[in-house]
């Protein structure tokens, strides 16, 4: 079995940083999903897909990985870039858009 170890990026609807400090690993789908005929609802025989382990640190997540025997691959999460601005920016004299208020 193979698994993916990440940290999770924020959502779009929040704009903090919560339930992005913790390690996620993931089980990779090893059956691909097939829709029900008579329902139409998606599903696979895959439980393990449904597994979702959360650990504080990396070295946790890959020493639980260690231990099952499990391959695993490591997603380093990308730095944010955090642009300073001030809130006399929106009066300066050399904004390229006017005030509109």
């Amino acid at each position: 079995m193979r698994a993916r170890i990440y940290r999770p990026a924020k959502t779009a609807m929040q704009s903090g940083q919560a339930k992005t400090e913790k390690w996620v690993l993931e089980y990779e789908p090893t059956k691909r999903q097939s829709l029900d005929p008579l329902m139409g609802w998606s599903g696979a025989g895959d439980t393990m897909a449904q597994i979702r382990l959360t650990f504080d640190t990396l070295e946790d997540a890959m020493a639980y990985a260690d231990k099952g025997g499990l391959k695993y691959s490591v997603q380093q999460p990308k730095s944010r870039i955090i642009k300073p601005k001030a809130y006399a920016a929106n009066f300066s004299v050399s904004r390229k858009v006017p005030w509109s208020h």
